[in-house]
């Protein structure tokens, strides 16, 4: 219904929906800004590529500079480092809480660190006490990629507010939908400015669509080599993209966010419920934990076969699964390095990241989406013991 009042409004890019849509999200998060776009990802390309603008003075980041990160998770947390001619440093992460190891933190740091740039893992969030007082005390940038824990807490307060910067995002598989879409979050003013610009062709201009002169200097200002009073709504301060949403994305997300509680709580209810149900399997598999002084509302429920114990492989019984109607997810790119996409970019290493390599080949996750109940999840359980029972006995 929302989408339809925007479709008859007729206004299909940005405008008041979009408006409502971020106040209500910076509310929610107790931020200053929360700048909504087009995906999870090009809010994670806007937050790292915001570090490196010219109006951060010496504080920007510079060709070559290192970015501390995991390589077991998603491409898109990687990708803006790369992208902007930065070098990533990967660091091990744990199992089974599936986070960055803040112990391997200070031996990834070297005199071209910069910044951190990692994700809350599936929902539970990374140890923030260590990281951001590391980041603090070797000044360096914190960026958190909450796309999987919109919701989730850390001694009571919640992911997405710590870091310099931070990301959401909106993909079906995630908290809150709009079927595409992302956000960059952010208490910095000046930060928050240089995102406006870079997901809006780079624009020094900061007035929305349909406004004019909120600088009061639209024709009387000089930029650059341009002639005095060039038109400031055609000023390009940045090299940007076009990373902006759609209305009927916010009409939609203002409705799903209405609703974010009650999707927390669910998904924290069904993580509960397969915990109960593997219990009795823990012979065979590593069960995932909270970080300490969390409460995440969990994207997922991984778990780690425990391989030579167990008798059987995560791929044979994952197959299993899938025969029978049950999906399941690896741990989304296992070891990144290891991805063809990868394996020739500049970079350190921090170990021999052990337990990547082993979340890459033992892994998965079930779903704590909303939707599931105790019917699908009992029907889960049935499968699991009917192919443990077959493969290993009673």
């Amino acid at each position: 219904q929302a989408a339809v009042e925007a479709a008859l409004d007729f206004w299909l890019t940005e405008g008041r929906f979009t408006t409502n849509f971020e106040s209500k999200l910076a509310n929610y998060l107790t931020v200053k800004h929360a700048i909504l776009v087009n995906s999870g990802s090009s809010a994670n390309l806007l937050a790292l590529t915001a570090l490196t603008s010219d109006l951060l003075g010496s504080q920007k980041l510079r060709l070559g500079d290192e970015v501390i990160t995991v390589a077991a998770g998603f491409p898109t947390t990687i990708n803006p480092i790369i992208q902007n001619g930065l070098i990533p440093v990967f660091v091990d992460v744990d199992i089974p809480g599936y986070n960055i190891k803040t112990n391997d933190l200070l031996k990834a740091l070297s005199p071209k660190t910069r910044a951190i740039f990692v994700a809350h893992s599936l929902g539970n969030p990374f140890d923030l006490d260590n990281v951001v007082s590391i980041a603090q005390k070797y000044n360096l940038y914190l960026i958190e990629d909450n796309c999987d824990a919109l919701g989730s807490l850390y001694k009571g307060r919640l992911t997405g507010s710590f870091g310099h910067i931070a990301t959401c995002s909106f993909y079906p598989a995630h908290h809150i939908t709009m079927g595409e879409g992302g956000a960059v979050l952010t208490s910095d003013d000046r930060l928050a400015r240089i995102v406006r610009s870079l997901k809006d062709w780079g624009r020094d201009c900061f007035c929305g669509p349909g406004q004019n002169n909120r600088c009061s200097k639209r024709f009387s200002g000089s930029y650059g080599d341009l002639p005095f009073g060039y038109d400031h709504k055609y000023v390009y301060s940045h090299v940007g993209y076009n990373l902006k949403a759609t209305e009927f994305q916010a009409a939609i997300g203002i409705e799903q966010l209405n609703k974010l509680e009650l999707f927390c709580d669910k998904r924290r209810e069904n993580f509960h419920l397969w915990s109960d149900c593997f219990k009795s399997f823990e012979k065979y598999f590593i069960l995932p934990e909270a970080t300490p002084n969390t409460d995440p509302a969990w994207f997922a429920y991984p778990l780690t076969v425990r391989n030579k114990q167990a008798g059987f492989s995560r791929n044979d019984l994952t197959a299993y699964l899938n025969k029978n109607l049950i999906e399941t997810r690896n741990l989304f790119g296992g070891n990144l390095l290891r991805q063809p996409a990868y394996r020739n970019i500049k970079c350190r290493r921090i170990s021999d990241l052990t337990n990547t390599e082993r979340i890459m080949n033992d892994t998965f996750f079930l779903g704590t989406y909303p939707g599931l109940d105790k019917e699908q999840i009992n029907y889960t359980m049935n499968v699991v013991d009917n192919f443990i029972s077959s493969r290993c006995g009673s």
